[in-house]
């Protein structure tokens, strides 16, 4: 395997994202090879990651995925010259009980993997704090190491002196430091997320964020500081089925949150995706032998949804005689009707009872552990199924049986339980793979 490294942060929001394209990006205009990898349950990220490096990335989540199945996408990157993978929240961050291998922190898969971090400090209203910050991380958990540290929105000369100094004092390399540049800033929108698909000039974006970036920091000395692992791949892969084998799968604008890993583990299987657009009032290919309607954002086009004549019946006529799953925005199109942001309500195509609302927005995230109380695709019931939930909207009324005892990370009871009708489930959480 080639030499890797973990990009962090103390904290959400500070540009781990955007270091990561960006030093992605300028490897590759070096003529590296470079792979990238999420740790953590996010379906937008991995995307970018793509963008930058014309490179698939997946997701590595040490609270869903066992060590052997997180070693088997590793080797992904075999080929590769450089690891790259993007960490998410706080270095420490995950939930407060175990799940597989770890707590879904990005520290898990540091120290599963060896790969050294490289961390992204804002010390925007600090100074020496910003070091004493560094220490506490790099000290805080043995087996994990870091790297060295890349300043963000370094205010002046002076300010990134004094952060220097001080990082310096307690024996942490420093390996650039940005002064604010908000034109390298990636946008943010619904749920504070935007999809890369939705960035015409993406590719710009990541070019002037590479070129920022080399500028201002020690390319070589990053290359330098990464380290080699390798762990043992599970024989068998990644922990998930496809739901059959010809698989008509919703993909556009407000149906695109899937984990690259799921595709790719159906692909593996034998089975074949064909794709169709709800927003372009496509119904499922009628060859297919099951449905599946991924998240996204329906809400924003649920008038849209709502008018396409052609989308629903065809839908209604699948859903008679061949299964047909939803997860998060995928399964309130399912439902009866959802309100949107503005309380205008809109009729989605009624095959489950469900009800949803933005009208009044109610946060609901974190990992989901499921227990299959009936089939759906894929899965028997009685299955486990590991998964994470993510939205924004209010259940109105969920009057069909429930599809599954749905539990969060530390055991408690889930309200959001999905649902069933004839060959119709649908679920809020998104499916990462089953629990084994």
């Amino acid at each position: 395997m080639p030499a890797g490294l973990i990009v962090s942060a103390p904290a959400s929001g500070v540009g781990k994202t955007t270091l990561t394209l960006a030093l992605a990006r300028a490897w590759r205009h070096r003529g590296l090879n470079v792979q990238c990898f999420k740790s953590g349950p996010d379906y937008i990220d991995p995307a970018f990651h793509a963008a930058a490096t014309g490179r698939a990335s997946v997701n590595l989540d040490s609270w869903a995925m066992d060590r052997g199945t997180i070693a088997y996408l590793v080797s992904r990157g075999a080929d590769a010259d450089i690891v790259l993978a993007e960490g998410s929240m706080g270095l420490f961050d995950g939930v407060a009980a175990h799940g597989v291998c770890g707590t879904g922190a990005t520290a898990d898969i540091a120290e599963m993997l060896g790969w050294p971090v490289l961390l992204v400090i804002d010390p925007s209203g600090q100074a020496q704090t910003a070091a004493a910050i560094a220490a506490g991380l790099r000290d805080y958990r043995a087996g994990v190491r870091l790297a060295g540290v890349v300043l963000n929105r370094v205010a002046s000369p002076r300010h990134e002196d004094l952060v220097r100094r001080a990082l310096s004092d307690v024996g942490i390399a420093v390996f650039g430091a940005l002064p604010r540049h908000a034109e390298i800033s990636l946008p943010k929108r619904h749920l504070g997320l935007v999809q890369a698909e939705e960035q015409a000039e993406i590719g710009k974006l990541i070019d002037e964020a590479a070129r920022f970036v080399a500028e201002h920091v020690d390319l070589d000395a990053v290359l330098r500081s990464a380290a080699s692992c390798s762990p043992r791949a599970a024989a068998s892969g990644v922990n998930v089925v496809p739901p059959g084998q010809r698989v008509a799968l919703a993909r556009d604008a407000a149906f695109s949150f899937v984990y690259p890993h799921m595709l790719e583990a159906w692909r593996a299987a034998g089975a074949e995706i064909l794709p169709f657009s709800p927003l372009a009032d496509e119904a499922p290919d009628a060859s297919a032998d099951v449905c599946w309607l991924p998240g996204g954002y329906p809400e924003l086009h649920a008038g849209r949804i709502a008018s396409n004549a052609r989308f629903r019946s065809g839908l209604r006529a699948f859903a008679e005689t061949r299964p047909v799953h939803g997860e998060c925005g995928g399964y309130m199109v399912l439902g009866a009707a959802l309100t949107d942001a503005d309380g205008m309500r809109h009729e989605m195509t009624g095959l489950l009872g469900l009800e949803t609302s933005f009208a009044k927005r109610r946060m609901h995230l974190g990992y989901r552990l499921a227990a299959l109380a009936a089939p759906m695709p894929g899965y028997r019931a009685g299955a486990r199924l590991r998964g994470h939930e993510f939205h924004y909207s209010t259940i109105l009324g969920q009057p069909d049986p429930q599809l599954a005892v749905v539990h969060d990370a530390t055991g408690a009871a889930i309200a959001e339980t999905g649902s069933r009708r004839g060959h119709v489930s649908g679920t809020f959480f998104h499916l990462i793979a089953e629990d084994r």
